[in-house]
Formats: structure tokens, sequence, C-alpha cells
């Protein structure tokens, strides 16, 4: 077995890349016609390099994200790593500016990092470093029916089901009016069949007089979940329309760190949870808040970040679905292997990102 190696920070270098989307987003959160990363790279005294990511939505976000994270990266110059040490340290550190928002953000982005590096000095995968395994984990497909025209979900669905032979994908609703939704929802029930499961996602758009009157009319679709119909930290007004509905509630991406997420869970706000990475607080963020779904007994899923939810599904008690996206595969050196539905997590140390360095220098900004 491979000694572990100590490792030592020595740096961080941040970049920032826009990939044009195969499908852009058409949401109630707004219109992308490509998709923002800021890379992360970990360096180690060592020589070992920690790699993570950031879809902070915004292309301008590097501006502000950028250099709070090379600020917090000074902090840690010379220390061995220690990513529980090192996120205590920093979220400590934010007390007065708070456990929300582009510190928590800055924060994920560099734990994310340093556990790859801790997991590549292992000579582990990152599940297996957590304790769990590598393997396959069941995925839907959250490439695309978004808000277009409803001419066009027929042909999208289908397309969706077959890029990995899935057995779930994601539609958004919201439309203008019910009778929409209800029109197309059924323009792709009918394209996919009653096999495959079947998303939805609101974006937060309704009201909650809308909600209770729309998703009692959308109770009876066979929906595997309604994401997010209203304001999603609106804790009192979630967990009214998960006692209500028969189909399950879900929340959780827009949840900052695990004590929030402690928060819903007491709450009742959901049925099941999705939680963020760069939101729940990387790693150590995601594993606090699975403990606490698992010992509730709830299920939990992703929300992006594919590459190392996926180590995580794998590590935690409640695992239900991860959402696969493929918006990140170009600037990948070898993307994560998808098959009937299942992403498959690498037997390969760390969480499996490397940059194809040449399609990074080509989407850089």
């Amino acid at each position: 077995m491979k000694q572990f190696e100590k490792l030592t920070f020595e740096s961080v270098t941040v970049r920032a890349v826009a990939i044009p989307m195969r499908r852009p987003i058409v949401a109630k959160v707004g219109t992308y016609p490509e998709w923002p990363f800021i890379l992360i790279d970990v360096k180690t005294k060592e020589g070992i390099i920690g790699r993570s990511y950031l879809e902070p939505y915004l292309k301008n976000a590097i501006r502000y994200i950028g250099p709070v994270i090379e600020d917090m990266a000074t902090a840690f110059k010379g220390r061995t790593l220690a990513p529980l040490d090192m996120y205590r340290d920093v979220i400590s550190s934010m007390h007065l500016l708070g456990r929300q928002g582009v510190s928590v953000i800055a924060a994920a982005g560099l734990d994310m990092a340093i556990w790859d590096a801790l997991a590549k000095a292992a000579g582990l995968p990152l599940a297996a470093m957590l304790g769990g395994s590598v393997g396959p984990i069941r995925s839907y497909n959250t490439n695309g029916l978004w808000l277009i025209p409803t001419e066009k979900l027929a042909e999208e669905a289908k397309g969706l089901v077959a890029e990995g032979n899935f057995k779930a994908i994601k539609i958004r609703l919201g439309r203008p009016t019910l009778a929409e939704d209800l029109k197309a929802n059924d323009v792709v029930r009918s394209a996919v069949g009653h096999d495959i499961e079947l998303m939805c996602d609101f974006n937060q758009g309704q009201t909650m007089q809308e909600a209770l009157l729309r998703m009692h009319a959308l109770d009876d679709q066979g929906l595997y979940w309604f994401e997010e119909p209203v304001v999603f930290d609106n804790y009192a007004q979630t967990a009214q329309l998960a006692r209500e509905l028969q189909t399950p509630v879900s929340i959780g991406e827009n949840i900052y760190g695990s004590r929030s997420f402690f928060d819903a869970v007491q709450a009742q706000a959901a049925d099941v949870y999705m939680p963020d990475l760069m939101r729940i607080g990387g790693v150590t963020g995601w594993m606090r808040a699975a403990a606490i779904a698992g010992a509730a007994g709830l299920p939990l899923s992703s929300h992006l970040y594919p590459e190392v939810s996926a180590h995580l599904l794998r590590a935690s008690e409640s695992a239900d679905w991860l959402e696969y996206r493929d918006w990140g595969n170009p600037i990948m050196a070898e993307p994560f292997q998808l098959a009937d539905g299942h992403v498959t997590v690498p037997d390969r140390p760390g969480n499996g990102i490397d940059w194809d360095e040449a399609a990074v220098a080509r989407y850089a900004y």
C-alpha cells in the first residue's frame, strides 16, 4: 500500500473559462448561451496539484470570487493540508461577513481542491478516501428541456434519453399558464413513455398562491419531484407544500452550509434534498449535510458538479440521484464515463478532474 504523503500548501491558481452551451439555458433565473467556470489549482510544496472548479452563473463573478480565493489561500501557505481545519478556520474568519454568499463559495472551491490533492497523495479515488467505493451512480439528464417552445420539447426529450440511455430526465416548468405546463409535461411524457422518470424544476418562479394552484393541478402527473416551486428559503411555505402534495418537494441547491441545511431539515422544508457543492461548502460541507440527511432518512441528490458529486454520493448514506450535465466536458482531459443512465466514478486517485489545457486556453476570458 502506498504510504500517505504529507502535503504542504504552496499556492493557488485561479482561472476563468466560458463554454458555449449546446442547448442554451432558458429558465426563470435567466438565459445563458454560455456557461462560466472558475478553475482552481491548489499547488503543494510536494508537487501534487489539487483541482476543482466553481460554476458561478455569471461571467463577471471571477472579478470578486477570484480575489477572495486568493486572499484565503495566503493564510494557508506553508500549512499542512487538512481540509477540516482549513474549512473551520476560513468559516470562522468570516463570522462578521456572514456564512453565506461569496465567503462560502470561495471556501468551497478551495476545499474541493484540497480534498483532491489529499486523495491523490493517498493514491485513492476521493470516494474511497471518504470511506466509500468507486462504481456507478444512477443519474438523470439535465442537459435540456428548458422553457423553450413546446413544439421542440418532444425531439429534445428523446435526445436527452438517448445521450446515455437515461432512465430519468428533467423538465423545467413554470410557463405563463398552468395549461402550458400541463401541455409541456404531456408532450414530453408522450415522447419518452412512462418508463422514464421525469423530474421538474420551477426555479423558485412561483408565488405561494400560484404554487398552491399549480402544484395541486400537477400532482397527478407522475412527476418524480417538484423542485424549488417557491423561493427556497421560505421553509414554512415549502414545508406546507411538502405536507399537502403527493409529489415530493425538492430543495437544496441554494442552501449555504450544513447549519442552514440542518435548519431546513428541522423545518421539514422538503421531502428530498439536492445540495450544490459551491454553496453547501465543498466536500467538507457536503459530507456534513449528507450525515444530517442520512440520519433523517431523507433522499440526497446532487446539483451540478457531476464529477465531485458522483464521488460524494458513493459515500453518502441516503444517495438518490446524480444530476448529470456535460457542460464542463469540453475542458476535461478525461470526462467521466456514462452508460445505461449511470455515471461511473473512475478508479483513479483524486476526484478525477484534470484539465485539457488546450481547451482551457481556447475558452479562457
